[in-house]
């Protein structure tokens, strides 16, 4: 650009000589002057065309030299004539590398638009891929908790099954009797001392069984209620019947049932099995009724006849 201004000036210093002097000049020249002026106003022509502008202005300088110097009007319009050419040379030059470099540039940035397409669909087919994996993940991992859940079902069911058939065994080896209220194991008087609540080994190893069942079946609870014959008064029948139930209830707590787990009732001679006249059915009353409770359920209290 600085060779440019330098010229220009240099152009313009010639054409003030010339001016001052008076000198001669052609429509060639003229027309030579106005180019070189136009072709340096062309940012394109010092950008792809540097070389063969000072060509060109050096031919015009030499132009304007024959013309100061007043040399034949041919050689001026000679020289003119190339300077002219030389102008318009570099005015095409510059044109056409313009246009190659619009080109490289259009080319670049349709390279630059296929990159950024391409990248754009890999990114979506990576987002695409990253999300089918993590469903795939996903997936797995849920099929994992349901077969690992369907595992622990199948695991409790034998356990329920197995406990259920445990307890089918020793209820059976107690002589268990099923009922609305629960399972009822029943204590007759032959395990106790004899008018006392105290119980024999007989009645404290079918105990331990019991207290086996309830270990096993933390969901169950016991109801221990004492029941006597009609003989001798209400009250020590009613005393009798809470002093063997406390028994029962206290040997189960020895046996390591928690005593929330233990509830008791004292009925004396009510509820009896069967009639009071005569001593094997008087045996069967006294006794005490240990109700086992259903899962989960709390048991329903005595009623008539139950």
């Amino acid at each position: 650009m600085k060779n440019r201004s330098t010229m220009s000036l240099l152009a313009a210093a010639v054409l003030a000589t010339a001016c001052a002097t008076a000198p001669m000049t052609t429509p060639t020249l003229d027309q030579a002057r106005a180019d070189f002026v136009s072709a340096n106003n062309n940012p394109q022509v010092s950008q792809y065309a540097p070389l063969e502008f000072k060509q060109a202005s050096d031919a015009l300088d030499q132009a304007n030299a024959a013309a100061a110097r007043r040399e034949s009007l041919n050689d001026v319009d000679r020289l003119a004539y190339v300077a002219k050419q030389r102008i318009a040379t570099a005015v095409e030059v510059a044109r056409g590398k313009a246009a190659e470099a619009d080109i490289a540039n259009a080319s670049r940035e349709r390279d630059q638009v296929r990159l950024a397409a391409r990248t754009a669909e890999a990114d979506r087919a990576r987002r695409e891929a990253e999300a089918a994996q993590a469903q795939a993940a996903q997936a797995q991992a849920q099929a994992q908790a349901a077969q690992q859940q369907a595992a622990a079902a199948q695991q409790q069911n034998a356990a329920l099954a197995q406990r259920a058939a445990v307890l089918e065994a020793l209820l059976v080896e107690m002589q268990a009797v099923k009922t609305e209220r629960g399972y009822v194991v029943t204590i007759g008087d032959v395990l106790f001392a004899t008018n006392q609540a105290t119980l024999t080994s007989s009645g404290m190893s079918t105990l331990r069984k019991l207290a086996d069942v309830m270990a096993q079946n933390p969901n169950r609870t016991v109801l221990v209620e004492g029941f006597t014959d009609s003989t001798g008064s209400a009250s020590y029948n009613q005393e009798l019947s809470q002093r063997r139930a406390e028994a029962v209830a206290s040997a189960l707590g020895t046996m390591g049932v928690p005593r929330d787990r233990i509830a008791m009732r004292a009925y004396g001679q009510a509820f009896p099995v069967a009639p009071n006249d005569t001593a094997v059915n008087r045996q069967l009353n006294r006794r005490v009724e240990i109700v086992l409770s259903n899962e989960n359920a709390q048991i329903p209290p005595r009623t008539a006849g139950r």
